[in-house]
Order: structure tokens, then sequence, then C-alpha cells
């Protein structure tokens, strides 16, 4: 499974030969400047919440690739108004079959609302279990023990954690999170992009090495594979 950071709490996923990309806010970040946003592929856009630091180019990234929206039924609707044909609306603990994988609406305690002040329905996250692994991404949210759900339910390769404080839960929050998931492979997002969410990266690596897990972080245009 090829993931790509583009910055921020933006990644791509591979699986299957198809593209998920993960709450698009790479034009408007400077941290993200030398990533060519129509160069992203997106056979599938999945929104989190409805917040500009994840859905900036999620209009055009949708209307350029014609990739499938995944989000609740709020954002679903708001992009739908504005043209967009293919969508699929979610709400929580709501599965959807894609074609080479599985989808889970998940919960996030966070907010969600468009720049405008229009209504983003409830923030979230999602589960994505394939043939080739299972993953994790959170989203913006707070410590919650709903988490253990996940970790009940799913066997987990890998989760995409925020660990930037103030917005989200910080790298302390995280690794609590690590144990209700019941997962040791975590890949941070959601630091450094702001002042307000700017974290010691040596600190948050040695925290996470003391409890005996390994945190990912990944250079912006990097693709690993996990």
């Amino acid at each position: 499974m090829k993931v790509t950071y583009f910055g921020h709490s933006c990644f791509g996923v591979q699986i299957g030969g198809k593209h998920i990309l993960f709450d698009p806010f790479i034009t408007p970040n400077p941290l993200a400047s030398h990533i060519k946003v129509e160069e992203v592929k997106a056979d599938y856009i999945l929104l989190s919440h409805a917040h500009q630091d994840h859905v900036a180019d999620a209009f055009d990234i949708a209307k350029r690739t014609g990739g499938v929206l995944f989000s609740n039924y709020e954002i679903c609707m708001y992009y739908a108004q504005k043209g967009i044909k293919s969508f699929r609306p979610m709400n929580t603990g709501g599965a959807v079959n894609a074609s080479k994988f599985t989808v889970k609406s998940v919960n996030a305690i966070h907010s969600s609302s468009f720049d405008d002040g229009t209504y983003g329905g409830n923030p979230g996250g999602f589960v994505i279990e394939s043939a080739e692994g299972n993953f994790y991404y959170a989203g913006d949210t707070a410590l919650t023990e709903d988490m253990k759900l996940i970790g009940d339910g799913h066997r987990l390769n890998f989760a995409f954690l925020p660990v930037g404080d103030n917005f989200t839960m910080g790298y302390e929050d995280a690794i609590k999170a690590s144990d209700m998931i019941k997962c040791n492979t975590i890949i941070a997002m959601h630091y450094n992009t702001f002042d307000l969410i700017k974290i010691d990266i040596a600190k948050v690596e040695q925290a996470f090495g003391k409890a005996g897990k390994r945190i990912v972080f990944m250079n912006i245009g990097e693709t690993k594979e996990i």
C-alpha cells in the first residue's frame, strides 16, 4: 500500500491501482507550494469535515478527476449544489463497499463548518479495509473512548492521527489513542502547518518510542510503502 503526503492532513493512498485522497488542503498551504495540485490523482476523495484546512482543493480536484466524494450528507449536498455529480453521502457508523476497499464512517469530536458559514455536518474519521491492509484516518478529533470500538472491531496495519494539539489531540493523547485502536504504527498529521500547532518532532518521536510505538513523520511530497 503506497502512501503519499501532500501536507497538513492531506494524504493519498493507493490501493489496488485506485487512488484515495484524504482532506485536500494543498493550494493555500505554503509548506506544500512545490506540490502540483493539478497532477494529484483521486479516484475517491474522502472529507472528514468542512473546515477550509481540509477541503480547500476538494471542489477543483473533484471536478478535474471525477473522483467519487465520500463524506457526511451535509458536505456532499454542499458540493452537489456547486455541480459535483459523483458523491456518496454517509453518516457515523455507516459503511460502503467501493471497488477495492470498504470505507466505514466513525466518530470524531471536533466541529465542522465551511468558510461561508454553512453547517458542515458531523465531523468524522474513516476506517479503510482492503485486501492490502487496513487503516484508520482519524480526521480532526479529540481523544475519545469510541476509539476502543475501532480497536475491538478492526485489525489495523497503521493509523493517521493528529498530533498538533490546540485544535485536536496532542501527541500524549495520540499515544493513548494508539492503545485504544490497538495499532502501534502511527502516521502523524495536523502539525506544524500553523504556529498554533507547532510541535517538537524529536520530543514526540522519543515519547512514542518510550511507549513502544512507531510514529512516522513524512516529508511533503514523499511516498512510502506501508
